[in-house]
């Protein structure tokens, strides 16, 4: 088990536009061994923006906080071609969960922070992320990166996804998964993910999935709803849809024009047939909650 190279350091600048100095807090530097990495990045409060990097630093973070200012932990090894990095971040003095459900049903305003973390990734090694968040905003551009595996969990927080610079994962993704608690996800340009699956998971929160342009590789979407919303955005007619709904009478259902129903719980649109090639297909649970289809 071999130790990474890693660096926490403090390093003043202004960046334009933002109040306060921008300080270099970590940078883990790549080993010539390292193939992949696993990284695991938990950001229990504040506000977190991820984005690609052309250095070749496995992972370098900016904050406009001092280190004293927040507590963390931080740990990293490597086993054989894959390096493993875990982060935890979390701001002091923050509002507790229950502050923030009171802030979501009494409609209180809520203050926001102007503290945040900056973390970029290299285009150059393939990853597994695994994001969870608690309170706050994170702001994901996967743009141009090699996506092995994505997995991001958030609590209350509000998260946004996607690919600013139009640049598609350099690679097949196995697995995207969002899973909501309390919060809300959005997810966009979700065919630049090259994602074989797509795995959903609402709770009490709001999700909204953008399958709008025209997949690269089919994709299964597979869907959980407890109480909250999952809004689904559908490409154009001629990109073959098929949706297969597990639904109860608690529920709320809204189809769009385009999908007929051919059977027991399952619908699709004209374009769909046993042996259409870039599907978009949909296995879906929903219990309380809403499920809305919407057209391009």
């Amino acid at each position: 088990m071999r130790r990474l190279i890693v660096s926490v350091v403090l390093i003043s600048g202004v960046a334009a536009g933002v109040q306060g100095q921008v300080k270099k807090q970590f940078s883990v530097d790549k080993s010539p061994d390292c193939k992949q990495v696993e990284l695991k990045l938990k950001a229990k409060t504040g506000n977190c923006f991820i984005r690609p990097s052309q250095n070749e630093d496995i992972l370098t973070i900016y904050s406009n906080q001092n280190i004293e200012e927040y507590t963390h932990s931080f740990s990293n090894e490597r086993k054989g071609e894959t390096c493993t990095v875990n982060l935890a971040l979390e701001q002091e003095s923050q509002r507790g969960v229950s502050q923030k459900i009171s802030i979501q049903v009494f409609g209180a305003e809520e203050r926001p922070t102007d503290k945040f973390w900056k973390v970029y990734l290299t285009e150059s090694t393939p990853y597994s992320l695994d994001l969870d968040y608690g309170l706050g905003n994170a702001n994901i551009d996967l743009s141009g990166l090699t996506i092995q595996k994505l997995k991001i969990n958030t609590g209350s927080a509000d998260v946004n996804i996607g690919y600013g610079s139009g640049l598609e994962n350099k690679i097949n993704m196995d697995t995207f998964l969002v899973k909501v608690d309390m919060g809300s996800l959005h997810a966009r340009q979700l065919n630049l993910a090259r994602s074989k699956v797509v795995v959903a998971d609402v709770g009490f929160g709001n999700m909204m999935l953008d399958f709008s342009n025209r997949p690269t590789i089919s994709n299964h979407i597979i869907g959980s709803v407890g109480a909250g919303n999952l809004i689904i955005q559908l490409p154009d007619a001629e990109v073959p849809v098929l949706v297969t709904i597990n639904d109860s009478w608690l529920c709320s259902l809204q189809l769009s024009n385009s999908l007929k129903k051919i059977g027991q719980n399952r619908f699709a649109n004209a374009a769909y047939s046993k042996d259409s090639k870039n599907a978009l297909v949909f296995d879906l649970d929903v219990s309380m909650g809403k499920i809305v289809f919407r057209e391009k």
